[in-house]
């Protein structure tokens, strides 16, 4: 039996047919330490963004690689996407859709702006916004819990009947607790100063933006731009039942549950009032 043998480095690269000025040249041109972690958390911004559907941009994927454990500023989270070709979507200024209800002199601005209620189910807001498909426009109504900015409710419509709005309001009171005093927010068109919209809202104080001052109503026009910018925008919607799929998409299986937020500190909606329903289970046990 013949002893293992050692083959020199010289006798390799002879076989290889490689010099040995270019055998050192690419000794030198391993990638360093740096340069490897660099491109690990290149990666994990590239997994980042895919999961945001393609969608969050330096803060936020910073904010998530810090949760992870990465130090790493914005900054050069910036500077990384830029090398890797990707950016967050551009989100178009929103404008004025809605036209002014008859009854606008007697309806009040309870909210004034004040868009941090201390829990859930102390604000809602309410909006509607259309959709285009290929076929005809469609109509989303959404309601938020201006607490966490998730919505509570929707539905997408083929009208822009009163009904519409009820409806996406019942649907509200099912799923939240209303026993405490509740403030729902809105602009002034039609379907918000109906009797069968009053008639649905009488536990709550009505709260409307003051006229051709939208910005009342800022947090759900934002999410109605979101949801266009970030996911409608890229489809070319055919009927209303693509658009119904994509709407659920993400609002159930993104926005509430998956997307952090800055206002909610990074947080999902979904996450924002688990923690806040978990510290008050806290502060009972402790008062007890």
């Amino acid at each position: 039996m013949k002893e293992n043998r050692q083959v020199s480095v010289s006798g390799m690269l002879k076989i290889l047919g490689v010099s040995r000025s270019g055998y050192r040249a690419w000794q030198k041109h391993m990638p360093s330490d740096t340069q490897k972690r660099k491109e690990a958390v290149k990666v994990k911004i590239k997994d980042i963004y895919d999961d945001s559907k393609q969608n969050y941009g330096a803060p936020k994927i910073a904010k998530k690689l810090q949760q992870d454990g990465e130090i790493i500023s914005q900054r050069t989270v910036g500077k990384y996407m830029k090398e890797l070709g990707i950016k967050a979507q551009w989100i178009k200024p929103w404008t004025v859709t809605t036209k002014d209800s008859d009854f606008s002199n007697e309806l009040q601005n309870i909210l004034d702006e004040q868009f941090n209620p201390e829990r859930p189910n102390a604000v809602w807001c309410s909006d509607i916004t259309y959709i285009w498909t290929t076929e005809r426009f469609v109509y989303l109504t959404s309601i938020m819990d201006l607490y966490s900015r998730k919505i509570i409710a929707w539905t997408l419509s083929k009208t822009l009947e009163a009904a519409c709005v009820i409806e996406t309001i019942n649907k509200a009171k099912a799923r939240r607790n209303t026993e405490q005093p509740l403030i729902l927010h809105s602009d002034r068109g039609s379907q918000y100063v109906s009797n069968e919209y009053r008639k649905a809202t009488e536990t709550m104080q009505l709260s409307y933006s003051k006229k051709a001052f939208p910005w009342d109503n800022a947090c759900i026009e934002s999410f109605h731009s979101l949801i266009k910018r970030e996911w409608l925008n890229r489809f070319k919607i055919c009927n209303y039942r693509q658009s119904y799929r994509l709407v659920f998409e993400y609002i159930e299986a993104f926005y509430n549950t998956q997307r952090i937020h800055s206002h909610c500190d990074y947080m999902s909606p979904d996450d924002f009032e688990k923690l806040y329903e978990k510290a008050k289970k806290e502060g009972m046990l402790l008062a007890s």
